[in-house]
């Protein structure tokens, strides 16, 4: 059975962006997009909302991103080789291949993908990942915790859930981020 899993950078104090929606902050530098690269090989679908997957999408056309390093080229490579599922009430068509468009999140239809799937499956976005939470599916938590403090902006995780977790691993890496990964307790 594949593991829905959420990795997601985040600030210190629980950010993906700050109030103005910049994420900048939290780009890896090449030693952890190494890393990231060696975490996402596995993953053989992402599930993304519209705003994650515009966001994503770049990845489809790497000729156009200016300094792409070898690190970045390979996460290019990965991400390109996965399915996708979007999920968007407002996105009119998906522009990148091996991509499908949902209109509703459908907990039910996840839990057979998880069941149906070999290799994992990873979650992209806050409100989406929100949405998997609250329905119990996500089954591991990878952050990656930038040393910044925003203040505000968009949260990583939803409100008012009580999640149990057992913290599985952890790495620190020579610009002061931190790999935490946790599976959720049954």
């Amino acid at each position: 059975m594949a593991k829905l899993i959420y990795f997601t950078p985040t600030s210190l104090d629980g950010y993906i962006a700050d109030e103005a929606g910049n994420f900048d902050w939290s780009a890896p530098d090449e030693e952890v997009f190494a890393f990231i690269n060696d975490l996402e090989r596995p993953i053989g679908m992402y599930l993304y909302g519209r705003r994650m997957y515009e966001t994503m999408a770049i990845w489809e056309t790497r000729d156009v991103i200016p300094g792409l390093t070898p690190a970045m080229l390979d996460f290019a490579r990965i991400w390109q080789a996965a399915e996708k599922i979007v999920f968007s009430k407002s996105l009119e068509t998906v522009s990148t291949p091996k991509t499908r468009l949902y209109r509703e999140f459908d907990p039910q239809a996840v839990r057979d993908l998880k069941a149906q799937l070999p290799d994992d499956v990873s979650v992209g976005g806050p409100t989406l990942a929100a949405h998997a939470i609250r329905a119990g599916l996500v089954d591991e938590y990878h952050l990656l915790i930038v040393p910044i403090l925003l203040g505000g902006g968009r949260r990583v995780l939803p409100g008012n859930v009580c999640v149990k977790l057992d913290l599985l691993d952890e790495r620190r890496f020579s610009n002061g981020m931190v790999y935490l990964r946790y599976h959720t307790q049954a």
